[in-house]
C-alpha cells in the first residue's frame, strides 16, 4: 500500500508559523515521523507540499493511479478549494482530511470545509499527531476493505 500526504498553502512554514496554533514541528519532521510510522504499518508514505492549488491537483492526478489513499491538510484551500475537492473525488481513493489546529474552535469561517464531503473523515486539533492518526486509520481501512 502506498499513501500520499498532501500539505497545502503555507504549511511549508510549519515550525516558524504561529507555533502557538500550529506547533513547533517542521513539515519535514512531520513527514519523517509519518514515514517511520508507515514502515511500522507496512505501508509506503510519500509527501507533497505546494502553495498552489493547481500544482496540488496536477500531483493528485499524476500520482493517484499508484496510490491506496490520500491524507490531506489543505490549509486555506479547505474553505474554497473546489477544484481540489473535485480532484480528490475524481481520484476515487479514500481520503482523510487533517488540520493541526481545531478549526471548529477558531474563527467561524474556518469550520467550513469543502473537502470534508469527499473524505472518509476529518481529524482536527491534535497537532502533528493528527497525521499519525490519519495514517493509522487509512491503513486499517484499506487493509479491511474487500480486495477488488
Amino acid at each position: 500500500m502506498k499513501f500520499l500526504v498532501i500539505n497545502g498553502p503555507n504549511l511549508n512554514r510549519l515550525g516558524q508559523r504561529d507555533p502557538g496554533i500550529y506547533g513547533t514541528k517542521t513539515l519535514s519532521e512531520i513527514e519523517s515521523l509519518l514515514q517511520e510510522r508507515g514502515k511500522d504499518l507496512g505501508v509506503e508514505v510519500t509527501a507533497f507540499q505546494s502553495n498552489s492549488e493547481g500544482s496540488i491537483i496536477d500531483h493528485i492526478q499524476e500520482a493517484s493511479p499508484g496510490l491506496s489513499g490520500i491524507i490531506i491538510n489543505p490549509g486555506a484551500l479547505t474553505h474554497y478549494g473546489l477544484s481540489l475537492r473535485d480532484a480528490l473525488a475524481d481520484a476515487g481513493l479514500p481520503v482523510v482530511e487533517v488540520h493541526l489546529s481545531n478549526i471548529h474552535s477558531r474563527e467561524q469561517w474556518r469550520a467550513h470545509s469543502v473537502i470534508a464531503p469527499v473524505a472518509l473523515g476529518q481529524i482536527s486539533g491534535l497537532g502533528w499527531r493528527g497525521y499519525i492518526a490519519a495514517l493509522e486509520i487509512l491503513a486499517a481501512q484499506c487493509k479491511e476493505a474487500p480486495q477488488k
